[in-house]
C-alpha cells in the first residue's frame, strides 16, 4: 500500500498519476460509504471517512476489515486534520476520524509520501 497525503489542490492526485503511470480508469474517487477494491487507486479517501460518518459506518473497522484488499492500492487523502478545529461537531469528528484512519493506514502502509506544492516528501518507505 502507498498512501499520499497532504494538503488540498497540492498535486497529490497529478503527482500519482505521474510516478506510478496511472490510468483515468484506475482511479476511484470515493464519494460515499462504499469503496471500489478493484480500483488501482482510491482517491479523496477522506470523503470516504466523513460518509461513513454520516451512515453510522466504523470506517477504521472497515479498513482493517479490508486491509489485504488495501495492500496492492495507492490511497490518496486530502489532510484535513491541520489549521482552525471546526465550530460543527460533526466536521469535528470528521478531522478526528480522518486522522485516526491516516494512522491505521500509515502503520500497514509500504510506503507514505507527504505532498506540498506539488513536491512529494517520502515520510515512511523507499526514499527516507
Amino acid at each position: 500500500m502507498i498512501l499520499i497525503t497532504g494538503g488540498a489542490y497540492q498535486g497529490k492526485l497529478e503527482y500519482a498519476v505521474n510516478e506510478f503511470a496511472i490510468k483515468d480508469d484506475e482511479v476511484f474517487v470515493c464519494a460515499g460509504p462504499e469503496i471500489d477494491l478493484s480500483a488501482k487507486v482510491l482517491t479523496h479517501f477522506e470523503k470516504y471517512v466523513f460518509a461513513c460518518i454520516k451512515a453510522g459506518v466504523d470506517a477504521r473497522e472497515c479498513i482493517k476489515g479490508n486491509i489485504e484488499h488495501l495492500r496492492d492500492k495507492i490511497i490518496i487523502a486530502d489532510d484535513i486534520t491541520q489549521g482552525v478545529v471546526p465550530v460543527d461537531s460533526q466536521e469535528r469528528a470528521w478531522r478526528e476520524e480522518t486522522g485516526k484512519c491516516l494512522v491505521l493506514l500509515g502503520s500497514e502502509a509500504e510506503r507514505v509520501i507527504r505532498v506540498f506544492c506539488g513536491i512529494a516528501q517520502d515520510i515512511k518507505g523507499e526514499n527516507r
